[in-house]
């Protein structure tokens, strides 16, 4: 009989075999490792998930809050029988043609003291309503005041583009000019401590009235639109919620 074995009726067997104890070892680290690694990858999908949720929850927060603000706008104005339009997403505020309506070839504000009265009234009401509850600073990115016009040639310099642009500037001036002092517009800023506000001019390439046939057609074309994006989760943040999972 070999030392360190036991006889039976089959034959002899190892009491103790150092491989079959080595190997039993290594599944058995194998296993823990594996539970060890599924569950950081559980906790890292629960972290990405709240991650996107977070930001799904801030997004529709500031799309509500715009969303409020271009109703009370549009509410506030008609009570004063100052007509505009909300875009379907609520984006964009328009003026009517009622309301403001540029001569043509001309980026100056008409001289009637109800149109300059209607172009005050719309800018206090809408810095109220962003500024209330400090809005503008939490939820918004940009306000744009957009110039348009009609499809006609502008023999100016810079054309249409230009004119546009001047339209909107014309707003932006009047505003600062007529508006209270405890209203300054330029010292807003947004959620990012960038200025609030820019102007920008599409010339007639955004016309409400794509075949214009009528001098109605061409008036509404000649406008002013208010469009208020708000923030939006930026890329670095949707790369640093997908990131703990692409690295596994």
């Amino acid at each position: 009989m070999k030392l360190g074995s036991s006889r039976t009726d089959n034959g002899y067997v190892d009491d103790e075999n150092p491989y079959w104890i080595s190997f039993s070892d290594i599944m058995a680290g194998l296993l823990v490792i594996f539970i060890l690694a599924s569950l950081v990858l559980i906790l890292e999908l629960l972290e990405t998930r709240n991650l996107v949720k977070e930001n799904i929850e801030n997004l529709k927060e500031a799309v509500e809050a715009r969303n409020l603000i271009m109703d009370e706008i549009k509410q506030e104005l008609e009570e004063k029988n100052i007509r505009v339009e909300l875009s379907d997403n609520k984006e964009v505020l328009r003026i009517s043609e009622d309301a403001l309506a540029f001569e043509t070839n001309r980026s100056r504000i008409p001289s009637s003291q109800k149109i300059q009265q209607t172009v005050y009234e719309i800018g206090k009401i809408l810095y109220e309503r962003i500024t209330a509850d400090n809005r503008h600073e939490q939820y918004l990115d940009t306000i744009f005041i957009e110039g348009h016009t009609d499809s006609r040639r502008s023999n100016k310099k810079g054309g249409n583009w230009r004119l546009s642009t001047d339209r909107a500037i014309s707003i932006w001036r009047y505003w600062l000019e007529v508006l209270p002092e405890t209203m300054k517009f330029e010292e807003l800023r947004n959620h990012s401590a960038e200025k609030l506000f820019s102007v920008s001019g599409y010339a007639e390439t955004r016309r409400l009235i794509e075949v214009e046939s009528t001098d109605s057609d061409y008036k509404k074309n000649r406008r002013i639109d208010i469009r208020i994006t708000i923030k939006k989760p930026t890329i670095g943040i949707l790369e640093n919620a997908i990131n703990p999972v692409s690295d596994i």
